[in-house]
């Protein structure tokens, strides 16, 4: 099952606004080495999202953000550009259901996954609907944004999205082969919570034992081995690629057919749990619609050297 729920939504005119590209280097940026990078893993979890095989891909080096794009950097683009959000044009967006406030009023829940919920007026600086202005903290990452609007940043600040494997090569930290970016151990729901994931029993009790219920702020918790911080949790972060499956197994074309220009999603979000979405591993993979928008997406922005 997708973590995220895909738009539904009739297409709607490309952003008028042109995305001129002046390289604006994120201050905290951090240089990641070239080589041999691993891509994938010996030990596919979730075999229809084709997480094997462990593979290796030459790169060259790159900068990376440190965190992900936050409220308050997404705010300056705005401010500069006059971008109008994908969500913004549509008048909707997808909020999770323990977010939703009270003055929302009746929501409209998606088929199948009814922990997610339509809500009018939900946009990047109103997150959770109308008068939710609270809830876009500046420095918590930004969300409701589709891969278009991610793109869009990135083009602004002269940098692009990252492809998966430049993604799994910084996330390992320069660990090799591990899970995660801290190593190999599992967080649970006691006393190991290195990122911000679900605590509890998934959708209707979050103990948020990490001690965030939903975004953690962009810089939060241990970074990695680079000095990335949240490559697991906290919000899916957006890729240049297709999700492609890469399988000749019938039922996994099958899927291929029915997510036909989805854009590949990584490093999972504080909604993911083992028992319901074990996609905060590095080679754990997700995909969406490239104007899809939910509550707990996201992007960091890599450049060239």
């Amino acid at each position: 099952m997708s973590c995220c729920p895909s738009s539904g939504r009739e297409p709607s005119e490309a952003p008028s606004v042109p995305i001129e590209g002046a390289r604006r280097v994120a201050e905290d940026a951090v240089k990641i080495p070239g080589g041999k990078a691993l891509v994938g893993t010996r030990e596919a979890f979730i075999p229809l999202d084709c997480e094997s095989p462990l593979r290796q891909q030459r790169l060259a080096p790159f900068l990376m953000g440190a965190t992900t794009v936050t409220n308050a950097q997404f705010a300056e683009f705005i401010a500069a550009t006059g971008y109008v959000t994908e969500a913004e044009r549509f008048g909707w967006s997808y909020v999770f259901w323990a977010q939703v406030p009270e003055s929302v009023g009746a929501t409209r829940a998606v088929v199948n996954v009814q922990w997610w919920r339509r809500v009018e007026g939900a946009v990047w600086n109103t997150p959770n609907g109308p008068g939710t202005e609270d809830a876009a903290l500046p420095d918590h990452p930004v969300v409701q944004l589709s891969w278009n609007d991610a793109k869009a940043y990135a083009d602004w600040v002269g940098g692009r999205l990252p492809t998966e494997a430049e993604w799994e090569h910084a996330a390992r930290g320069g660990l090799g082969d591990v899970r995660f970016p801290w190593g190999d151990q599992d967080p649970n729901d006691s006393d190991f919570t290195p990122c911000n994931i679900w605590q509890g029993q998934f959708p209707d009790m979050n103990t948020a034992r990490d001690g965030y219920r939903t975004t953690a702020p962009a810089r939060s918790f241990e970074p990695n081995g680079y000095g990335l911080f949240n490559m697991a949790g906290n919000v899916w972060e957006w890729t240049s690629e297709p999700f492609r499956l890469r399988s000749m197994k019938r039922e996994i074309k099958a899927r291929q057919a029915e997510i036909k220009g989805y854009k590949l999603l990584k490093g999972g979000s504080f909604l993911c749990h083992k028992s319901y979405c074990y996609r905060y591993r590095i080679a754990a993979r997700s995909g969406n619609s490239p104007d899809s928008t939910t509550t707990h997406q996201g992007l960091r922005v890599v450049w060239d050297l």
